[in-house]
């Protein structure tokens, strides 16, 4: 799954910071603090609701995103 277009469906996501925040907007660099990212490499799994998947497809230039 390549972070946009992604579907809110109650399935767990896995998603990995692949680009760093520095040099982004403020808004992406709370997003990214928002879904629980501090730096590239981290992963967190998320269950894939409404909010959670606008947060990931704002920032969707900067993580990778596959099904848990």
């Amino acid at each position: 799954m390549n972070g946009k277009r992604i579907q809110a469906t109650g399935a767990n996501l896995r998603v990995k910071q692949v680009r760093s925040m520095v040099g982004q907007k403020q808004n992406m660099r709370d997003t990214l603090r928002s879904l629980g990212l501090k730096r590239p490499g981290q992963i967190v799994e998320r269950k894939a609701d409404a909010a959670t998947v606008g947060m990931i497809n704002t920032v969707s230039h900067l993580v990778q995103v596959e099904e848990a």
